[in-house]
């Protein structure tokens, strides 16, 4: 189903701003600019898939090798995880295989569920045949379990660093093939994401498949009748290109990423890819029942942003109730007509189905995409369940924020940047 004439209007698409292309280009100019977003567009050299033939895949959630428990009061306990860093394959295109980087060796990574205030040690082993770090985003991290570009975990099977490292400096620091990272957890519940965070290389390395999903749980969420289980869904959405044979696209001067850094000078504002994959699949489609879902929905690309935007619409013309953000539970839930997310971020919504006829097709659009990446995913709505959830108006007590204006600023700061080939 399409938007009506008045549904754009009311989304601010028709006329002025609406139909402003970044820096004022073009989404047809030589370098495929898009409109909305910063970048420049890597057409894909395989033949995409028609949308919304896919089912949506859910990535696993990963189970600890083990936890060390104690006498109530005497510690907390911690519990013990392991990751590889290894190549995989995937079939991602229908019929193609994509080879890939993953935690695992799959694409979104597996997903890490854990509890605030309860200590998880995760180590990582590195099986690529290039350096890696990972950086636990939105986590209360301690320094050394920070993930920062330079503390490497080098391959386990080779003894030389890429060109650009530099072994003697002391912002580098080097972990033979493993290393082990802690994370205290004390942190409200919220949606956070791990990724690779690789000086220079981290952008490729992403693209290539190292993202998964860490959700912090905590009793002030568990009481609340928010949609659980099955129906509280990760949803990491992220643009990619493909090759003839179905192999990752991207512009890096050095394809080996062991090599000099860096993109191709056409792509320096960002590298934007013509297939929007959720959850490591293009364009799917998932069941729903009439009834309400929590979607943790995180815009894991590279530059691209989206702003979503279901069709139809919901009869009241807000239906995405949000209840949470980067940071966790919002005081109160907010209704949104669109959500608007830049890379990283991540949106926590509530979307009822009982709003839509059983037999309804509802799909998620990005309204900042052009051709291939204007869809995102589509919901079916099959069948009728009695509700068992519901939104309080009050959601936390710890989800107000202190409101900054000019007047706090104690210090004004000039920042100047520039841009240069390598």
């Amino acid at each position: 189903m399409a938007f009506t004439r008045k549904e754009f209007l009311k989304l601010g698409l028709v006329g002025g701003a609406g139909l402003a292309l970044s820096s004022g280009a073009s989404a047809s100019s030589p370098w495929g600019r898009v409109n909305g977003t910063t970048g420049n567009l890597l057409r894909s050299k395989a033949q995409l898939p028609k949308p919304f033939m896919i089912p949506l895949f859910v990535p696993p959630v990963l189970k600890p090798m083990r936890t060390d428990s104690w006498p109530r009061g005497a510690r907390a306990p911690t519990d013990y995880y392991e990751i590889t860093h290894k190549e995989g394959k995937a079939e991602i295109l229908p019929g193609l295989t994509t080879a890939l980087w993953g935690y695992d060796g799959i694409f979104p990574g597996p997903t890490i569920e854990s509890r605030s205030g309860r200590k998880i040690v995760v180590r990582y082993h590195n099986e690529l045949p290039v350096p890696v770090t990972t950086h636990l985003h939105g986590g209360r991290t301690p320094p050394g379990s920070d993930g920062y570009p330079t503390d490497l975990i080098l391959p386990r099977s080779s003894s030389s660093h890429t060109h650009h490292e530099h072994p003697a400096h002391p912002a580098w620091s080097f972990h033979r093939g493993s290393k082990d990272y802690v994370y205290p957890l004390e942190q409200r519940a919220a949606t956070l994401w791990y990724h690779d965070h690789r000086m220079d290389f981290t952008g490729p390395q992403i693209w290539r498949g190292l993202a998964g999903f860490h959700i912090v749980h905590d009793d002030e969420e568990d009481a609340l009748p928010l949609p659980k289980d099955k129906k509280d869904v990760p949803l990491m959405l992220c643009d990619r290109a493909f090759g003839e044979g179905g192999s990752f696209l991207y512009p890096s001067l050095d394809p080996s990423l062991q090599g000099k850094p860096g993109v191709k000078g056409n792509y320096m504002e960002g590298v934007l890819g013509d297939a929007i994959l959720v959850n490591g699949v293009p364009w799917p489609f998932m069941e729903v029942s009439n009834t309400r879902y929590r979607f943790r929905i995180l815009n894991a690309s590279n530059a691209r942003r989206y702003r979503l935007a279901l069709d139809p619409g919901s009869f009241d013309g807000l239906p995405f109730v949000q209840v949470g953000s980067d940071g966790g539970l919002l005081g109160a839930p907010i209704s949104h007509r669109t959500i608007p997310i830049a890379p990283a971020e991540r949106f926590d919504v509530v979307i009822d189905f009982s709003k839509y006829p059983v037999g309804t097709k509802v799909t998620l659009r990005n309204l900042l995409g052009y051709g291939t990446t204007s869809r995102v995913m589509r919901f079916h709505v099959v069948r009728k369940e009695k509700e068992r959830s519901a939104v309080p108006e009050r959601l936390s007590d710890m989800g107000a924020f202190e409101a900054l204006g000019e007047s706090n600023a104690r210090l004004t700061r000039k920042l100047y940047f520039t841009q240069a080939a390598h």
